[in-house]
């Protein structure tokens, strides 16, 4: 048995003792063959270290190709052949450009003076896609590797609105909290780029400086002449429900709602980006996570979050009638 960080486990290792959040919370039990969606829990709730069973057998494999029969295109092949598909690429390759230059100047020169250019770049790329399956699609396989901080903070602009959107937001809000999420990581610019790229392990010190980015980030918008929430999101979008979320370890009540849901866009964005060691988690699976430990039920109040289901219910069976039943036995999960 032996204590590991969160952030070098690897899927197939067993939990040697239950995990849980620093509030008590029960997340994973002892014996638990740890899943990537399963560790992306535990990152979630902020846990550092755990207990695993000492495995030398434990091997990272490279993820499996999956072959489509002869003449049978895959869903996300299909996806990627379509010109919407191709259009939409193009557009977010163009429109990033101008999105990552406008987050620079505001970290170089302390001023906003494109708050309306970050809201409408999102806005523009959603308006693209006919249904949020559609939306999804796109930016789902749009994935790299090593998504940089830009691109991260674009799709969690977009995914929050969204969000929004099925939360029945008015365009105001909506404005609002698209610029919060757009935002929302800031402060990452303002800490070395060496850190934020490093591929080895990273120190308890440099791991503490990671952790300062919502600070960072409120501090260079606190001044500035925009919503309320915005500066909240940025330095609350890691707080949890349960109090176990940092810098300040708010609990529900104490947490803007803005924060809230970009919180949920942010994770969704990391948990559904590609891996060294695996492919991206389909986007219903990480739906599938936050309902299983009823997250979505605490940040957004048991009517949202009905209604929040019903529509991926909806949303699903559309998608399911649309793919084969090869695709969802080998490809589905595995995209």
């Amino acid at each position: 048995m032996g204590v590991i960080t969160v952030q070098d486990l690897k899927p197939g290792m067993i939990t040697a003792a239950p995990v849980k959040t620093k509030a008590g919370q029960l997340i994973i039990g002892k014996n638990t063959v740890l899943t990537e969606s399963l560790i992306t829990r535990m990152s979630f709730y902020n846990i550092q270290s755990v207990s695993v069973i000492d495995s030398k057998d434990t091997v990272e494999e490279e993820p499996k190709k999956i072959v489509a029969p002869e003449h049978e295109l895959s869903y996300s092949q299909k996806v990627r052949k379509s010109s919407s598909f191709q259009k939409f690429q193009i557009d977010y390759t163009n429109h990033i450009t101008n999105f990552n230059n406008y987050l620079k100047e505001l970290v170089n020169t302390g001023t906003m003076n494109h708050a309306t250019e970050l809201v409408e770049i999102p806005k523009l790329l959603i308006s693209e896609t006919r249904t949020s399956i559609q939306f999804f699609d796109m930016i789902h396989n749009l994935r790299q590797i090593d998504d940089p901080i830009f691109a991260h903070s674009l799709n969690v602009a977009m995914i929050a609105r969204m969000l929004g959107k099925w939360l029945n937001f008015s365009e105001e809000d909506l404005d609002t909290l698209t610029l919060a999420a757009a935002l929302h990581d800031v402060g990452k610019f303002l800490i070395p780029s060496d850190i934020l790229n490093k591929k080895e392990k990273l120190t308890d010190n440099e791991f503490a400086l990671i952790k300062q980015h919502p600070v960072l980030g409120y501090d260079l918008l606190k001044e500035l002449n925009i919503d309320y929430h915005v500066k909240q999101a940025a330095l609350s979008h890691h707080e949890r429900c349960d109090g176990s979320g940092y810098p300040l370890g708010l609990k529900t009540n104490e947490i803007d709602d803005h924060a809230m849901i970009i919180s949920i866009a942010d994770v969704y964005d990391a948990m559904t980006s590609a891996r060294k060691y695996r492919t991206p988690l389909c986007p219903f699976e990480v739906i599938a996570e936050f309902e299983k430990d009823e997250y979505l039920q605490n940040v957004l109040g048991r009517h949202a979050t009905e209604k929040y289901i019903e529509a991926k219910k909806s949303e699903w069976a559309d998608y399911r009638a649309q793919v084969s039943d090869w695709e969802i036995n080998n490809y589905l999960y595995k995209i």
